[in-house]
C-alpha cells in the first residue's frame, strides 16, 4: 500500500499528520510519503519520506499512490489512476460559508477547486451538523463518514497535559502566566482582490500588555493564507505561533481562546477553556463577505464582542465570563464535538483496512 500525505500545500499538520501516526502505529509496512514544503522540511520527523509539493516529482507521487490523505483541495494538475482511493479530511467544521455557498469568490476560483472535489472517493465529517453543510457546499454524492477528527485526539489523551507543559516551555510561557491565543480568519477580498496588507491584526499587543500586565501572553495564530503577509505594530507580550506545525499543541498550551470566525473555535471547545469572539466586523463578514451557516451571536459559547476594549475587559475578569456562558458552551460541544472522544483516528483507519 502505497500511501501519500498532504496537508496545506506542504505542511506536518492537521488531520493527515495525526492519521500518519496511527498508519505508522497499525499499519507499518505501508510505504507512506509526504509532499512536503521545502521550507518547512525541519517540521517533519527524521526518516519521513518527503517530496517537494509542486513540481513533477510531486504529481508522480500522486499518480502513483493507491491511497491520497489530504485535508484541504490538492490545487495541482494530476490524473487519479483507476484503483486510487483519495480520502479527503477537511479542515474544519464550518461556521462561515464554503465553496459552492460563499456569498463571494474570485472569478473561477471555484469551478478550479472543484476539480479536486471530483477525485475524493471519501469525506470526513467532524459531527453530524455539518455533514449535510458538506455535502450541499462541495456538491459531493459520495460516502460521508462522522468520525470525528483525528487531530483532536490529543486533546482528550492521557499525553495531554504532558505536551502542555512540554509546549508552554519551550514558548518560555511560565505556569502562572495566562496563555490568550487569539486565532484570526482571513478575509477573501484582503486576499484575493486587495493591495496592500493581507490582514491587520487587530488586538494591539500594547494596549494588550497595558490592560492585562505581564502576567498575560499573546499567542498569534494567523491563518495559513496570510502567515508572514501581516502587518502588525511591534512590541507587548506578542509571540506569534503561526509557524508552529500542530494547532492542537496550541490548544493545550493556551488557556483562553480569542477568535472570529475560524473553525478552530469547534476544536479548542474540545478543551473545555474558555472561548471569546471577537467580531469587530461581524455585519460585513456575515452579510456580503462571506456568510454563515447559522447566527453565532443567537447562543454563544462565549462573549461576542466588538471592540478591542471589550475583549481586553473580557480577558482581565474571565470567572464572570466563564459562569455566564457555561450553559450555552455545554450546548455548543453537544453539538459539535461529540464524536470527539479521543478516538476519531482508529475510527478512519478501521475504515481504511
Amino acid at each position: 500500500m502505497r500511501v501519500v500525505f498532504t496537508s496545506f500545500s506542504g505542511r506536518y499538520s492537521s488531520n493527515p499528520r495525526a492519521l500518519f501516526e496511527g498508519v505508522r502505529r497499525r499499519r507499518p509496512e505501508w510505504e507512506t510519503r509526504w509532499l512536503a514544503d521545502p521550507a518547512r522540511l525541519g517540521d517533519f520527523p527524521a526518516g519521513v519520506s518527503t517530496v517537494p509539493f509542486g513540481g513533477e516529482a510531486c504529481v508522480a507521487a500522486l499518480e502513483g499512490a493507491d491511497l491520497v490523505i489530504s485535508d484541504d483541495h490538492i490545487a495541482l494538475d494530476w490524473e487519479k489512476r483507476p484503483g486510487t482511493v483519495y480520502l479527503q479530511t477537511w479542515h474544519g467544521t464550518p461556521l462561515k460559508r464554503i465553496h459552492r455557498d460563499v456569498l463571494w469568490a474570485p472569478p473561477g476560483r471555484i469551478d478550479r477547486l472543484s476539480e479536486d472535489v471530483a477525485r475524493w472517493d471519501h469525506l470526513l465529517s467532524p459531527n453530524r451538523v455539518s455533514t449535510p453543510r458538506l455535502r450541499r457546499a462541495f456538491e459531493y454524492t459520495g460516502p460521508i463518514h462522522e468520525t470525528g477528527y483525528p487531530r483532536n485526539d490529543v486533546l482528550n489523551s492521557p499525553e495531554a497535559a504532558k505536551v502542555r507543559a512540554e509546549v508552554r516551555a519551550a514558548l518560555g510561557i511560565a505556569d502562572s502566566t495566562t496563555a490568550v491565543l487569539y486565532t484570526p480568519t482571513w478575509r477573501d477580498d484582503r486576499v484575493f482582490g486587495a493591495d496592500g496588507p493581507d490582514f491587520t491584526l487587530a488586538i494591539d499587543p500594547a494596549r494588550f500588555a497595558d490592560a492585562l500586565g505581564g502576567d498575560h501572553v499573546l499567542l498569534l495564530r494567523t491563518h495559513s493564507l496570510v502567515t508572514h503577509r501581516l502587518a502588525r505594530s511591534d512590541g507587548g507580550p506578542l509571540v506569534d505561533v503561526s509557524d508552529h506545525p500542530d494547532v492542537a499543541e496550541l490548544y493545550l498550551a493556551a488557556d483562553v481562546m480569542v477568535t472570529d470566525y475560524s473553525s478552530t473555535m469547534f476544536d479548542f471547545a474540545v478543551t473545555g477553556k474558555p472561548l471569546l469572539f471577537y467580531a469587530y466586523d461581524l455585519d460585513d463578514y456575515r452579510d456580503r463577505l462571506r456568510g454563515f451557516y447559522f447566527d453565532l451571536t443567537a447562543d454563544p459559547p462565549g462573549p461576542v464582542l466588538r471592540t478591542e476594549e471589550q475583549v481586553l475587559a473580557a480577558l482581565a475578569d474571565l470567572d464572570p465570563v466563564v459562569a455566564r456562558y457555561r450553559p450555552a458552551y455545554e450546548r455548543f460541544r453537544a453539538t459539535f464535538g461529540h464524536a470527539e472522544d479521543g478516538h476519531a483516528t482508529d475510527r478512519v483507519l478501521d475504515l481504511l483496512g
